[in-house]
């Protein structure tokens, strides 16, 4: 039995990055062998066990076949007489199929330490074209490395471009597809992993509706980079800038999906992109069965940031009845990361980035002074039921006409 440390964490310490998690790969052994040791079985395709004491994940060395579509139509074969170098060759890219032994002696025999010292992110073999979830993979690492000046290699687009084509995508399960969505958004430049979904085709497979935004304009005096797919990567870049928490990203990749289906012949103009672009956002969040959270928040940025810019101008009935929409009574944080997602809508403009909000302020304020209505006098004074709503509606109003005043004064 020999025991190899295997995958990102020797990418990362190659990197000179912080290894987190640790994936190790056992050649050489059997399951009955593991469970002796104490292991615990944990995989249901292959085996995969828990050490005794750490928890971390250990995998027998294991050798793959194509056997069905999507990510899980694999056949999978572990025995002691699989090698090392059998079990990496099944791995995604070169620069995740390295190992090392306890003494840091490095096994790569796909040349991923060239890779890295090269930045590229190529893949090891042409089994990578059998899974369709390596070009949501490859474009998640380009997020994440990008800024390392990580580059795909161009045979290895070609590659994950086939893929797009053989609609292996629609194979893919939404809960697969979600969870390398997210981990992609959560990345430094999120944006990038869009680029290279759309550069690969597999984004016009797999949000359409985001693929339609590119080459579609806007009025220049309100977008000086025109484009809206172009603005929708700038939106995503500014939300990763200001480490935005995930619901926020979310609602800032789809906000602006309305534009998508406005005529030709009304263009730059998008009059009631907010109303339009509702369904798309709806579809999209249960193609990948988002979390509720970030359903929400995207429906409700889709439907009212173009109010969260109009802010100061808003009359006092309409500012209510926007809080209302958000429950600011109940739900404070989800208002919070509305007004947030609107300042990276406004600062994802070319030249823009860097100009103030003042919105936000103004309807953070709204929201506390909606608040500050108290509940109790009314009780006193006899209201109950629908009337008791009606009654808070016309203090809360009344409180908002003063803070407006009070704000322009």
């Amino acid at each position: 039995m020999r025991i190899y440390k295997v995958g990102g964490a020797v990418r990362d310490r190659l990197l000179g990055k912080p290894v987190t998690d640790i994936d190790w790969v056992v050649v050489g052994a059997t399951t009955e062998e593991m469970l002796a040791k104490g292991y615990r079985p944990v995989g249901a395709d292959f085996p995969v066990f828990l050490h005794p004491k750490s928890g971390e994940e250990y995998a027998l060395a294991r050798t793959e076949r194509k056997s069905g579509r999507g990510y899980g139509g694999f056949t999978f074969h572990a025995s002691p007489e699989v090698t090392l170098e059998e079990d990496l060759i099944r791995r995604d890219l070169t620069i995740n199929a390295m190992a090392e032994d306890d003494q840091q002696n490095l096994t790569d025999p796909y040349h991923g330490q060239r890779d890295l010292e090269a930045r590229i992110l190529r893949h090891v073999s042409p089994a990578f074209a059998e899974d369709p979830l390596r070009v949501l993979r490859v474009a998640r690492f380009a997020a994440r490395y990008c800024g390392m000046g990580f580059t795909v290699a161009p045979e290895t687009l070609e590659l994950m471009r086939q893929l797009s084509q053989s609609g292996e995508l629609q194979a893919l399960t939404a809960e697969r597809s979600w969870k390398e969505i997210s981990r992609a958004l959560m990345e430094d430049q999120p944006q990038v992993f869009i680029e290279v979904l759309r550069e690969c085709g597999a984004l016009k497979v797999l949000m359409p509706e985001v693929d339609a935004l590119f080459g579609v304009p806007q009025p220049e005096a309100h977008h000086p980079e025109i484009d809206t797919g172009v603005h929708t990567l700038s939106v995503l870049e500014q939300a990763a800038l200001h480490k935005q928490p995930l619901t926020v990203r979310w609602a800032c990749l789809l906000h602006d999906l309305g534009k998508g289906l406005t005529p030709e012949e009304e263009w730059p103009r998008h009059i009631a992109h907010e109303h339009t672009g509702l369904k798309l956002i709806k579809a999209v969040n249960e193609r990948f069965k988002a979390p509720k959270d970030c359903q929400e928040l995207a429906l409700l940025v889709g439907q009212y940031h173009t109010h969260g810019h109009r802010a100061l101008e808003l009359k006092p009935s309409t500012l209510l009845e926007l809080l209302q929409s958000f429950d600011v009574y109940r739900r404070p944080q989800r208002f919070e990361e509305f007004i947030a997602a609107c300042e990276m809508d406004a600062r994802g403009r070319k030249g823009l980035e860097q100009r103030s909000y003042p919105q936000a302020d103004y309807l953070r304020g709204a929201a506390i002074a909606a608040r500050s209505v108290a509940v109790q006098p009314l009780l006193e004074k006899g209201f109950k039921g629908p009337e008791l709503g009606e009654a808070i509606k016309r203090e809360r109003l009344k409180t908002l006409k003063a803070y407006k005043e009070a704000a322009s004064a």
